[in-house]
């Protein structure tokens, strides 16, 4: 006998499925989606991008709303490679083909234990939704992108988790980040690297961000060039795939010189490098991006308008939580006793500054 399922009921299963307890709506939240993709990433990674992404809207179709499914499946994905499940590695090449592309990959499991004694979880194991026993997998609690269990009593939780087969990696080698520079420094080593690149010829359709348009609204910071000169940072669109990002000096509007990122033999992803170099040209210009900075009941609150690079927000869901945002693209929410030391980070390494409290 066949019988209809309720949408609710059927999300209630894909909840208990992937370790999440069951409500009584029918929202797909940041929890669910994670997990959602994270077991597709365990049947289909190896993929693109464009395929994990197919794969959950599929799934989803006529379940919850499409409007902005796409954009909010794309931001989960973005959030899994921070919190390290998924890895995103530039110019691969699969079977043996001489096509390269970026390609994401499912993490071995692994955790690094945090200085309160809890442990971060991430990794990924194929056509699992767990890579834990239910006596430890039941202490997990989910926070948006991220999963951390804490430790019971005096038990020795890192050995536990190794016991049980999960690698622990050390709270430096997880938060490695490039070596320090001043803004300066930076924007003088992409001058040097673009002055000594051949003409770039007619590149079409390019869009730069401009450092003359307000730090606090991202989005606005986006526009085709006109008579625009000198360094920006931008997309290009390439015959397959997602548009590259760039480093491009332009004259009058038009592309002189540019280079794509990544760089080479670098291990940060194009849009990690095209952010740090934009907060650069925005600091040297005396327009530094800006973090709005609120104490709360459980420590403080840092919000933020502009993306920023993988290794710097990593830090932040290692050292606190995300929580929503409000009127900001994201937010994170630090204990005190970890916020003074990363809000002395975000202004030594990404040169931001605290904005008005208004």
């Amino acid at each position: 006998m066949i019988s209809a399922l309720a949408p609710t009921n059927l999300l209630n299963d894909c909840r208990q499925a992937v370790g999440l307890p069951a409500t009584a709506s029918r929202e797909v939240d940041a929890e669910l989606l994670a997990g959602l993709i994270r077991r597709s990433a365990g049947i289909n990674c190896p993929c693109s991008r464009a395929t994990l992404r197919n794969s959950l809207t599929d799934a989803l179709q006529g379940l919850i709303g499409q409007d902005d499914l796409s954009q909010r499946i794309e931001s989960a994905i973005e959030g899994l490679i921070i919190s390290g499940d998924l890895l995103e590695l530039h110019d691969v090449v699969i079977d043996e083909t001489n096509v390269k592309s970026t390609w994401l990959f499912a993490a071995p499991p692994s955790f690094v234990v945090r200085a309160n004694d809890t442990a971060f979880l991430f990794g990924v194991v194929p056509d699992q939704d767990s890579f834990l026993p239910d006596s430890l997998a039941s202490r997990v609690e989910s926070q948006r992108y991220t999963r951390v269990i804490f430790r019971s009593g005096n038990e020795d939780l890192a050995a536990v988790l190794q016991e049980h087969g999960l690698q622990q990696l050390s709270e430096g080698a997880w938060l490695k980040c490039p070596r320090t520079e001043s803004a300066r420094d930076v924007l003088n080593r992409f001058q040097r690297l673009l002055s000594q690149q051949p003409s770039a010829g007619h590149v079409n359709d390019a869009e730069i961000l401009d450092p003359h348009q307000p730090v606090t609204f991202y989005r606005g910071r986006w526009t085709k060039p006109k008579k625009h000169s000198g360094l920006f940072v931008g997309r290009r669109p390439q015959e397959f795939g997602a548009p590259l990002w760039c480093a491009m000096i332009l004259e009058s509007g038009s592309v002189t010189q540019l280079i794509d990122l990544p760089l080479p033999r670098t291990r940060w992803r194009g849009c990690d490098v095209a952010w740090h170099l934009q907060m650069a040209i925005d600091a040297t210009q005396g327009t530094s991006q800006q973090y709005r900075r609120q104490e709360t009941a459980e420590g403080v609150r840092f919000d933020f308008f502009s993306p920023i690079p993988e290794w710097a927000e990593r830090r932040l869901m290692v050292f606190g939580r995300a929580v929503p945002k409000e009127k900001s693209l994201f937010a994170y929410e630090l204990p005190r006793a970890e916020a003074a030391a990363e809000e002395r980070f975000l202004r030594e390494r990404l040169w931001l500054s605290p904005s008005d409290p208004e």
